[in-house]
């Protein structure tokens, strides 16, 4: 296999595996999937699943294969903006993603195939929905087969999602660090004893649990248990409204008021200064080509959407999984296609992990983009984080080519209040260092004060 071309992530799967061709992104099929991939077409699972917007189209091409000795078909998939993982995902997302799943399942019975995999690392969110992107994880359905991605989607979805209902969010990162799933074990000892009230959890979690380990040292026989298509059905009902009433409960539950989740309400701009913010960073946007652009630090999605109003797709990240999970939620309520809330501490982005630490790309490789808004950031960075302004100038060069960066003065009243905890160590934490720093990567094209505030913004140019 040419690893030159070929994708780190998809060296798993026997059946197929994504490379690519002048920055084009296409999967080799191998004949050992010839059948399964007739029966998906013929069976009209693919037009249905694509028609429901649940499955990433593709065409057939006729190119060169990349392995011919292996090949039966190539596809080219719809291309997707940003790859994102289900570790920086909010709630939300994880859910979306866990429905999804269990609906293409369905889908997939109704049609005579089914999941042989139930991988959240399988769906992607793409023009605002969670869309499935794995063509070749389905197989004919055999009666009476239990499903054997049942454990998976209880690691991938059910336990992430009980850990961040029941105890905090931010455990979902948790997956981070177990590329296959949240031990199930791990997630019965984690989970308070009330969760064993919920007949769903208690079964999927807690008991599944403790059977996984009952066999853990059992000699390994042949089963001849049997599952009907009904008992299957039912089985994947149970799992939908499992997450169903995860979501109710995590709903009715009083949400925690994070630093940031609330930010404009406590911020303190005026309603002018904000007002004059929105239209210089609008007016900065104009100005600097179209393309990706990163919202670095974007809270709940205000300038984000700024952004993808002059049709820009739009990544718009934040540290704090509450603030992500608001903005998420008004992407739905408001049906955008081109902003994508994702869970990212800057000061500890995604790294590269899985194996050989090239399963899954860390989330600065995954750029550069060609516009960064770095706004109300750099003083969190510099005297919160103890970040020295010549790294973190540089670190903006990497990211992007265009800059529009907001410089928070000692003398504002937010970091203040982040020096009010801290001795002042910070002597070239002023707006002359910020422009010469900076000045070493970017040229600065623009300049614009903000009303009723001691900020000011900043359009560069990388040189």
């Amino acid at each position: 296999m040419k690893k030159e071309n070929t994708a780190s992530s998809s060296f798993r799967d026997p059946d197929g595996f994504i490379f690519y061709r002048k920055n084009k992104i296409y999967r080799q099929i191998n004949k050992s999937y010839k059948t399964d991939y007739h029966l998906l077409i013929k069976s009209g699972l693919y037009k249905s699943l694509t028609n429901d917007d649940l499955l990433i189209p593709h065409k057939e091409v006729d190119i060169k294969k990349e392995i011919p000795e292996l090949a039966y078909k190539v596809i080219q998939p719809e291309p997707i903006d940003f790859i994102s993982y289900p570790y920086e995902w909010c709630f939300s997302q994880l859910k979306d993603a866990a429905l999804t799943t269990i609906r293409i399942q369905k889908t997939a019975l109704k049609h005579g195939m089914s999941l042989k995999d139930s991988s959240a690392y399988n769906i992607q969110f793409h023009k605002g929905k969670p869309v499935f992107i794995d063509t070749l994880s389905f197989e004919k359905y055999s009666e009476g087969k239990p499903w054997p991605a049942y454990r998976q989607f209880c690691q991938h979805f059910l336990a992430p999602l009980a850990l961040a209902c029941y105890l905090d969010d931010r455990l979902i990162m948790m997956m981070r660090d177990h590329i296959d799933g949240i031990p199930l074990d791990l997630a019965s000892k984690l989970l308070p004893s009330t969760s064993k009230l919920s007949l769903s959890i208690l079964t999927h979690i807690h008991l599944h649990a403790k059977s996984q380990k009952h066999y853990a040292d059992k000699a390994v026989v042949s089963s001849n248990r049997k599952i009907s298509l009904f008992a299957l059905t039912a089985l994947l009902d149970n799992l939908e409204n499992a997450v169903l009433k995860l979501s109710k409960l995590k709903i009715n539950r009083k949400n925690k008021k994070t630093t940031w989740s609330h930010y404009y309400q406590e911020t303190n701009y005026t309603e002018e200064g904000l007002k004059d913010k929105t239209i210089i960073v609008s007016d900065f946007l104009k100005a600097c080509p179209s393309g990706t652009v990163w919202d670095m630090g974007a809270n709940t999605g205000r300038f984000s959407r700024e952004s993808s109003e002059q049709n820009n797709f739009t990544l718009s990240f934040d540290g704090d999984p509450q603030a992500v999970e608001l903005n998420y939620r008004t992407t739905i309520e408001k049906g955008e296609t081109n902003i994508l809330p994702l869970v990212i501490d800057l000061a500890n982005p995604s790294p590269r992990i899985g194996w050989n630490n090239e399963e899954r790309d860390s989330f600065l490789n995954r750029g550069p983009a060609k516009t960064a808004l770095a706004l109300a950031l750099i003083h969190h960075l510099a005297i919160a984080g103890n970040l020295p302004l010549p790294r973190i100038a540089s670190f903006f060069a990497s990211t992007c080519n265009s800059l529009i960066i907001e410089f928070v003065p000692k003398e504002d009243s937010q970091t203040k209040r982040l020096l009010a905890v801290r001795e002042d160590i910070f002597t070239d934490y002023n707006e002359s260092s910020f422009k010469k720093e900076f000045g070493r990567y970017f040229k600065i094209k623009k300049t614009k004060k903000i009303k009723d505030s001691l900020r000011t913004l900043y359009l560069m140019q990388k040189k």
